[in-house]
């Protein structure tokens, strides 16, 4: 796998992935394909060394491992975390407006989203809906319209003429995007929109009724490399699928006798406080079931390492000042170890050298990301998980510009260098301070 085909798989994988359940279901395919068997929380588990597995859970959430040939009640985990999902605008229950002789419909902004990008662009809608079947059984299914749908038209320069100088946006009023004008006394109800995009979707299914849905505005724009050398990645989402990608990869071309783990959470975004979130139980669970016995799971989590993959702020050249000015990141220079004095990030000294260590194995350079001291710093998976399992965790990801923008950017290289430190990872013998 070189860098041109792995960021070509890459792009296909975002277009794949215009939602969390998208993401989750993507990637459930590959490890389907891979020889990965499907678990079930609601089952019982019959485990067998040598094979591998994984389990959704809420389609929102997913779990891969492979138990190698090391007994794994014994011998320690290379695990992985990311998360599915993005800052977005998330469709209302009841979204329908009839306004001005425009159907519009009502949103909420999903996450820490930038706003202003999500104007004067072709956006779609895609997520999940729950349906009464015609044999009044319930089943959620997965929908994608794909073709430009929606709008959400800038206010002209002539209204506002401190437009380019202060532009408060309220997104109960200034975010609903336009679906359709108004012709006649009556306009499409949205859930008819879904039950048509059920028909061409789903044909073999009987749709009674839908009762719920999930679903999420995206920009229709597809991935795409940028820059006079093609140096960059422009793209909705990398933030984090790009981590999803390059975990979920790993995972399906790793070697060795180690035992692996996948761990991708759902709502980051907006805290992790959710049955598929990283503060929710699903990774203790899945532990606790792979090795019951107490004293044998805390031996194993104590000889297991964790690594956090989530996007790094790299250093922008118009707003270099909001950047600690000795560590200066940047594009395509490898990928960023993520520290912070108050544990917003887990990665400690000594997994910062173990991460250091497993890069200049195969020839990546590693940068370190600290926030400005007079600047709060975000978050990720990294403590949250860490703080479960008590495992050791370095929080580290792919340097990009905006951040929770409708569009991101990264480096066309980065992809590659994060995914090779991170398959050597899970292949490598022995873990850099399993001595100790």
């Amino acid at each position: 796998m070189n860098e041109l085909a792995l960021n070509e798989d890459f792009f296909n994988f975002l277009i794949a992935s215009p939602t969390p359940f998208h993401a989750v279901s993507t990637m459930a395919s590959r490890f389907r394909n891979h020889g990965f068997q499907h678990l079930r929380e609601k089952d019982s588990w019959k485990l067998k060394e040598g094979n591998s597995y994984f389990v959704i859970r809420e389609d929102g959430a997913i779990i891969a491992f492979s138990l190698g040939s090391k007994a794994y009640t014994k011998e320690g985990f290379r695990i992985l975390g990311a998360h599915s999902d993005s800052p977005c605008l998330q469709i209302k229950p009841r979204p329908d407006i009839n306004n001005q002789h425009y159907h519009q419909l009502g949103i909420e902004v999903y996450g820490g989203a930038l706003l202003n990008p999500w104007f004067d662009r072709a956006l779609s809608i895609a997520g999940r809906v729950c349906c009464r079947m015609g044999d009044n059984s319930l089943q959620t299914l997965l929908l994608d319209l794909q073709r430009p749908l929606l709008i959400i038209p800038s206010l002209a320069i002539h209204f506002d003429r401190e437009a380019n100088k202060k532009h408060p946006i309220n997104p109960q009023q200034h975010l609903a995007p336009l679906i359709s004008q108004v012709v006649s006394d009556t306009f499409p109800d949205f859930k008819k929109i879904l039950m048509e995009q059920i028909s061409r979707e789903h044909q073999d299914k009987d749709v009674a009724e839908i009762l719920g849905f999930d679903m999420f505005c995206y920009d229709t724009q597809p991935p795409c490399h940028i820059g006079y050398k093609n140096e960059f990645i422009s793209g909705s989402r990398l933030d984090n699928l790009l981590s999803c990608y390059v975990g979920m990869r790993s995972m399906l071309e790793a070697n060795g006798s180690g035992n692996r783990m996948f761990i991708c959470n759902n709502h980051e975004e907006t805290g992790s406080t959710s049955a598929t979130g990283a503060l929710g139980s699903l990774p203790v669970a899945v532990i606790e079931r792979l090795i019951p016995d107490v004293e044998s799971r805390q031996i194993c989590l104590g000889r297991s390492f964790f690594i956090s993959m989530d996007n790094a702020h790299g250093v922008h050249p118009n707003y270099a000042d909001k950047s600690d000015p000795s560590h200066s990141i940047q594009l395509n220079h490898g990928p960023v170890i993520k520290i912070n004095a108050n544990q917003r990030y887990a990665t400690n000294s000594f997994s910062n050298a173990s991460f250091q260590m497993l890069a200049k194995e195969v020839g990546v350079k590693t940068q370190e990301f600290v926030m400005r001291s007079d600047m709060a710093c975000g978050s990720t998976i990294g403590p949250l998980i860490a703080s479960q399992l008590g495992v050791r965790t370095v929080d580290v990801g792919a340097p990009s510009l905006a951040m929770h923008s409708i569009r991101e950017l990264t480096g066309s290289q980065d992809p590659y260098l994060l995914y090779q430190p991170i398959l050597h990872f899970l292949s490598r013998e022995h873990l850099p301070g399993d001595e100790r």
